[in-house]
């Protein structure tokens, strides 16, 4: 599982700074997660392939976290794109780029799928072979979603020497990964958990941004690997968070402590901050495993 920062700061875009943006690399997928301006620019400086990217995820109508969407949307248009799209995000977001797209008479040649969400409980939003995706429901001043990645549990690995000196043959590899016994050469049973070990435990990324403290998504994201949540402010401007309906460090460290998460990363920073240290350090007063996102920034987990 990689996670690429593309953008981590709250409000306006700034020469060294971008709004909110970030990739998921999960079991071959490669999903969008918010797309404030500048995302395409970051996507091209990270050479994150375009194509890749079929299913993109908008929590929120600010501008900050997807006044980039119609400009990608259009550069896919001219790049002669053909593979579907999937966009999930508000009601309203299909409105929005529509609008737009009709009043610029620049429809795309692919298709534009649009999953408008208005649920204010967790949803299953996108399942695959190897992924699931969830909302989680946020308090923000407007209608918003976080969203939890979920890997499904993968196939079984096989102990190669093992399986050698079993003499199976390799046309039941495949059954072997999914969990089956099988005959070897010799017309002999062979018990599956003698020559293969467990999957790798599944893994799952929790993106929670824009919210006020929260605690009624802790049972949604118990134990997530990761948790990515905002901290737009630390304790000098704590008076800030209700009104704006957002969080400090300390704040979403105790959710993360209260989830029992395996890393917190932190990200949506005010622009007033230049030092980005007193976040990590506040956070984790309350909770020890604590990440800082920066623009550009991978994670691997």
């Amino acid at each position: 599982m990689k996670l690429t920062i593309l953008g981590c700061y709250s409000a306006t875009p700034r020469t060294n700074t971008n709004p909110t943006s970030q990739v998921l690399d999960i079991r071959n997928n490669l999903f969008l997660i918010d797309c404030g301006e500048g995302t395409q620019v970051q996507l091209r400086k990270h050479k994150i392939k375009f194509s890749r990217i079929k299913h993109i995820f908008i929590s929120h109508l600010h501008g900050d976290h997807y006044f980039g969407l119609v400009g990608l949307i259009s550069t896919f248009r001219l790049l002669t794109r053909e593979t579907d799209l999937h966009i999930y995000g508000p009601k309203g977001l299909k409105e929005v780029i529509t609008l737009q797209m009709k009043l610029a008479d620049s429809w795309t040649n692919y298709k534009l799928i649009f999953h408008e969400l208005n649920s204010k409980e967790s949803e299953l939003i996108y399942e695959d072979d190897s992924v699931e995706v969830h909302t989680i429901p946020l308090d923000h001043r407007v209608y918003t979603n976080g969203f939890l990645f979920k890997e499904k549990e993968g196939e079984r690995r096989l102990k190669i020497g093992d399986v050698e000196d079993a003499n199976i043959d390799v046309a039941y590899y495949n059954k072997l990964k999914q969990g089956h016994d099988v005959v070897n050469r010799e017309g002999v049973l062979i018990d599956n958990y003698k020559v293969t070990f467990d999957p790798h435990p599944p893994k799952s990324y929790a993106f929670c941004s824009d919210t006020a403290y929260k605690e009624a998504i802790v049972p949604i994201i118990k134990n997530v690997d990761v948790l990515y949540h905002e901290s737009t402010f630390i304790d000098k401007h704590k008076d800030l968070a209700p009104k704006t309906k957002h969080s400090t460090a300390k704040e979403a460290a105790t959710i993360a402590k209260k989830a029992e998460v395996g890393t917190l990363i932190l990200g949506h920073y005010s622009t007033r901050y230049d030092d980005l240290e007193a976040f990590k350090t506040e956070a984790q007063e309350v909770f020890d495993s604590v990440e800082l996102a920066e623009d550009g920034k991978l994670f691997e987990f």
